[in-house]
């Protein structure tokens, strides 16, 4: 898996893992033979093909080979570094040969973002409480540094800058960003959170979000902070402007809440599923 995974060049992966196979069916066929059971580390094409390999070290340690340095005969003094398959790996060739077809079937790993979903209810003292009288009162550093913000800020506006130059401004400052928080704010007041790509596409958090609720089923929409739905699902989360994080609002489809109403089921429990009401956490 290293090999496979942390090797981008995937002609080089490619070419490294044929050649190990190589060496290993050299063994396999010819078992007797010792000069195949050592593999010369400063060989050109194991330099060229498996040295630059990352894992590739890990592999051969793995499958029964040890790091041995040789004598060079006719040189005092002098030795080379050998890969040399132990006698009691020799005694396994099966064992070889599957290891040998598992490197060439091998595929990389992916890395899956995990989503650290979590589901907060604010505390009823989240809204009450009081600020010290010097609360607002600012540090000299803290007001030179407003000042220098507010500076900047007038220096900015004031730059003569097209169209097309403060948009091309605004998506390279959305491109500074990986990831984004997202909290999903519902009826009753639980919050949802969630972790996504910064380019992953707004479907994402609908999916996301679909997957925690009772109903899964019903249309529902997405407010963005700004109040305005979110519409396109193709669009990408950094360019909804969504990132670094951002507190959306979920609301029914217009005709599910005509339904809810005519029901008068506007008090039902809540809209996420029990299971994951059990891990509510206060803010």
């Amino acid at each position: 898996m290293q090999i496979h995974t942390f090797n981008r060049d995937r002609e080089k992966v490619k070419l490294g893992v044929e050649t190990i196979a190589k060496y290993l069916d050299n063994i396999h066929l010819h078992p007797e033979e010792e000069k195949y059971r050592k593999i010369k580390m400063q060989n050109k094409i194991f330099q060229e093909r498996i040295h630059c390999l990352e894992g590739a070290d890990q592999f051969f340690q793995a499958v029964g080979f040890e790091k041995v340095a040789l004598d060079v005969a006719g040189q005092e003094e002098a030795t080379e570094d050998f890969y040399v398959l132990k006698d009691e790996a020799l005694e396994k060739l099966e064992d070889l040969k599957e290891h040998k077809e598992k490197l060439l079937n091998g595929e990389p790993v992916r890395a899956k973002l995990d989503r650290q979903l979590q589901i907060f209810k604010p505390s009823p003292e989240a809204s009450h409480f009081e600020l010290p009288s010097d609360f607002f009162n600012l540090t000299a550093e803290e007001l030179r540094r407003e000042q220098r913000l507010r500076t900047d800020a007038v220096e900015k506006a004031s730059m003569l800058r097209t169209k097309a130059m403060r948009e091309k401004e605004e998506q390279r400052e959305l491109k500074r960003y990986n990831y984004t928080l997202l909290r999903i704010r519902f009826p009753d007041g639980y919050i949802l959170q969630g972790t996504f790509y910064a380019r992953e596409p707004v479907s994402a958090l609908f999916h996301f979000v679909r997957e925690t609720l009772q109903n899964d089923w019903l249309p529902f929409e997405l407010l963005a902070p700004g109040g305005h739905k979110l519409t396109d699902e193709n669009l990408a989360l950094n360019e909804s402007g969504l990132v670094p994080s951002a507190l959306l609002t979920f609301i029914w489809d217009a005709e599910v809440m005509e339904d809810i109403r005519a029901s008068r089921s506007e008090h039902m429990g809540s809209v996420l599923k029990p299971d994951l009401l059990l891990t509510v956490q206060m803010l």
